[in-house]
């Protein structure tokens, strides 16, 4: 069975209700319709002005059948979500009135409604750029209790490989925090192996990457990473993982024999932590461009309910897809 098939096939028999913010965007409603069609949810709301939203599926021959569509300016939600949103940041200025304009936005609205058990999980970024659906999920679902770093990872399965889980991956971070801290990463490192057994159903195995291989090159870099290893083996994680590895080192045992004889990751890694985000960006696209691999994210990490976040290219099957995994992560 492939990852697509095991994630749809999970979410099928414990659907969930989900939220898609991004109801102006035709694709949203494309995938509105294959969600339907798929039974991966219990309840599915698409927010937008909902006589457009009808409009426009009227006109595309889009079947929202069982969708429910809500306008946040017209919702009775409203003045409650607005005053809960002015609690949680009347610390930091905001006075009624922004609150109330801020639960306006689909994407704001879409947060609270998961923050409020509304809804079991949020899909956006179609049409929204990152940083907004990040800071909507920091300041109201808010990060996961002992978490304090929100990170991007991104599920990889590479086909015709043995390395990782039989070509199957995480990589973190890709999409969020551009310089990590050793503490960052420790906690990128702790998101990034829930992911693993959650989506994967694997074991996870950690490697932290680098130019270096235990001691084999030095840098501030490299001892921002051997140290985000010495604070994970303090949090006595339940997971193996080990650092710093050079990318070879950490997937191929006969080069982990030789470069890191003693580690008990080396050669057996299926969870990749890149010390900086461009390492993490440029390594998964190039191996979603040079592999064929299929790539799933960025998977929003750290949160205390689910969020995910798609590219701005994303496909109506891409929504799909990122919906049923977001929609697993709640269960």
């Amino acid at each position: 069975m492939t990852f697509k098939e095991k994630i749809l096939s999970k979410v099928k028999k414990t659907p969930r209700r989900l939220v898609l913010p991004e109801g102006d965007d035709i694709r949203v409603l494309k995938a509105a319709e294959m969600i339907i069609k798929e039974k991966i949810t219990s309840e599915l709301y698409v927010l937008g002005n909902v006589e457009k939203l009808k409009r426009t599926a009227g006109i595309e021959n889009i079947n929202i059948n069982g969708v429910k569509l809500l306008d946040p300016e017209e919702s009775p939600n409203l003045k409650k979500y607005s005053n809960q949103f002015y609690v949680m940041r009347k610390h930091k200025g905001v006075s009624p009135e922004v609150a109330l304009e801020t639960m306006k936005d689909v994407v704001y609205y879409g947060a609270m409604m998961l923050k409020m058990g509304d809804v079991d999980a949020m899909v956006s970024g179609s049409l929204t750029p990152t940083a907004k659906t990040v800071r909507a999920s920091l300041i109201i679902v808010q990060p996961k209790e002992g978490i304090q770093t929100v990170s991007g990872s991104f599920v990889m399965i590479v086909p015709n490989t043995e390395y990782g889980n039989k070509g199957q991956f995480v990589y973190a971070d890709c999409g969020v925090v551009p310089e990590p801290t050793s503490e960052q990463l420790s906690d990128i490192a702790i998101s990034s192996a829930e992911t693993a057994k959650k989506l994967l159903e694997v074991n996870p195995v950690v490697a932290f990457l680098s130019f270096s291989t235990m001691g084999s090159g030095d840098s501030m870099s490299v001892k921002k990473v051997r140290k985000a290893v010495e604070l994970l083996k303090d949090k006595k994680p339940d997971f193996l993982f080990d650092g710093e590895l050079q990318f070879d080192a950490a997937v191929d045992s006969t080069v982990a024999k030789l470069k890191a004889p003693s580690s008990i990751a080396a050669g057996k890694s299926n969870v990749m932590i890149f010390p900086d985000l461009n390492a993490g960006n440029i390594a998964y696209k190039i191996t979603q461009r040079l592999c064929n691999a299929e790539a799933y994210g960025p998977l929003l990490q750290g949160l205390s309910r689910p969020v995910n976040d798609l590219s701005r290219g994303a496909t109506p099957e891409d929504i799909l897809m990122v919906s049923a995994i977001t929609i697993a992560q709640s269960i």
